[in-house]
């Protein structure tokens, strides 16, 4: 466990531990739950598809391509649960496939309107 007040920065970093000096990492998704086994009744969704959907989420600039580094501010889920458990997925790609995910940075889909 890691103690924090509320609305404290919090920075974190995951290192991939490979031999192949080739790939990345790209932090994808995050979300936070009251519930160290359940990220689907309660969560607050800090990151969805590369895109920060909290403000105050943000990705910092790293070393290396095996180092991903990332951050927020601490919160609560309403006063009410003690602890709040987070749960990251990243994803691994080649560092120089430009076409991969990582590349890609946030994915957001717009919708386009259908011609008649």
């Amino acid at each position: 466990p890691y103690y924090v007040d509320v609305n404290q920065n919090l920075f974190l970093q995951a290192s991939l531990h490979s031999s192949d000096e080739n790939l990345m990492l790209f932090v994808d998704t995050c979300v936070a739950s009251p519930n160290s086994s359940d990220f689907k009744t309660l969560v607050y969704e800090l990151a969805k598809s590369g895109c920060a959907s909290d403000p105050s989420f943000a990705l910092f600039p790293s070393p290396r391509g095996d180092v991903a580094r990332f951050g927020f501010n601490s919160f609560s889920f309403m006063n009410q649960f003690p602890s709040v458990f987070l749960r990251c997925e990243l994803l691994v790609c080649r560092q120089h496939d430009y076409s991969s995910r990582c590349h890609q940075g946030c994915g957001r889909r717009f919708k386009r309107s259908a011609d008649s």
